[in-house]
Order: C-alpha cells, then structure tokens, then sequence
C-alpha cells in the first residue's frame, strides 16, 4: 500500500495520538468524506487575495496538497469553483486553507478535498502578491504549528494534521501500533465488556458510580 493510502487509513486521530501535529480544531471538510494524504506545498496569500493561490495551482506537483496562510484575514472565499476545478484538473490532492471558501455544492460536486475554516461569499482581489513554498504557519493558538514543503498532510472527517517530513516513518510505525490496540479494544467492547474494564479505569473518582457496571446484552437479546 502506498504511503499515502496507509494514511488515510490510519486516520487523523490515530496520527495524532502518535506525534502528528494537527493545524487546527476550526478546520473542517467542506464536504462530509473528503479524505487525502499527501505532501505540502505551502502557500502564504495577502489578505484579501489568492493570487498566490493561482500560482501554486499551476506549478504544483501532481499528487501534491496546498496547504495555505490567509495572513490572519480569513473572512474571504478564497477558493473557489474555478480554482477548485483548476486544482482537481492538474491532480492536486487537497487544499487546506486556514481561511474561508465560497462555491462549496460546486467544489463538492467536482471532488476536490478541501479544507477550510468556514465560507465567506466574499470575493478575494488577484494581485497582492504572496509566497508560494516557503513555511507558514498554521492554527490559532499560541503555538501555531509550522507546515513546510515535502512535510505530509492528512485530512479526513476529523480534521487535519501535518507529519514533519523527518518523523513520517516512526509516526506511521507507531500508529500502526495504535490502530491495533485500538481494534482489540473493540473486538473486546463487542464481546460484552465494559471501556471501564477493559481501559483499566477507575470510577469510584466520579460521584454517582454504584459498584457495578450494567451488562451489555446480547445480540441475541437485543433481537429477541
């Protein structure tokens, strides 16, 4: 399985848990499924314009994903459906933009991956320059995390993370690790145990608990 598809099947929560740094609790898929995983191609637009935008669509790697810094003015939709079709038509991966988009039933119905932080029906200027493939910074708080070319991103449902192109491989190697775990707790879960159980929890630190956790039933009893 290509890199790639290894992390897209892992998913963002599992990457996380495992050093993937994520770019932010407020961005989102524009549409619900739009997964990728790929290399970064930074993108630093001027406020208010995406002509650095343009620029990185038409010279970016096929395969590779924008990831953009709108320079602290997200308010405007700065992709749209002719940018999103020009970036699904030269084999752009995704685009995660820590600003708004507008177009979106267009930019699903053409399937580009995006990821954004709302809509805004607000029209950027073309002109204002820009940086295409030096660092930005990406997130809110006060610790944003920096995104450089050739790091890998992966976006999916839950949001979005970037892998530091030094770590990849012992990140990929620990959440294969995790992903395992995870579905021996399931396996676990389905035959009747309790997250109290098998966690190794301790609930006499919340008030209410009884001594006891209720039994799950069945499938058996479930149906019947």
């Amino acid at each position: 399985m290509a890199l790639a598809d290894t992390l897209t099947a892992m998913g963002t929560a599992a990457l996380t848990r495992c050093g993937a740094r994520p770019l932010g609790a407020h961005l989102f898929p524009v549409w619900p499924g739009a997964a990728f995983a790929a290399t970064a191609l930074p993108v630093r637009c001027a406020p208010g314009d995406n002509l650095a935008l343009h620029v990185a669509v038409a010279q970016a790697a096929p395969g590779s994903a924008l990831v953009v810094d709108v320079a602290g003015e997200p308010e405007y939709g700065y992709v749209d459906e002719i940018l999103a079709v020009a970036a699904r038509m030269r084999d752009v991966a995704g685009i995660v933009i820590d600003g708004c988009v507008r177009d979106v039933g267009a930019i699903a119905r053409c399937g580009l991956p995006l990821v954004s932080a709302g809509v805004s029906v607000r029209e950027p200027s073309h002109d204002a320059g820009g940086a295409v493939g030096q660092e930005v910074l990406m997130g809110t708080d006060s610790l944003p995390t920096p995104v450089r070319r050739g790091d890998w991103v992966v976006a999916d449902d839950d949001g979005v993370v970037c892998l530091p192109r030094g770590r990849v491989a012992a990140i990929v190697a620990d959440a294969v690790d995790s992903v395992s775990r995870d579905q021996e707790v399931l396996d676990a879960l389905c035959s009747g145990r309790s997250t109290l159980d098998v966690l190794n929890l301790d609930p006499s630190r919340v008030t209410g608990w009884h001594g006891r956790a209720v039994p799950a039933e069945s499938s058996a009893e479930r149906a019947g």
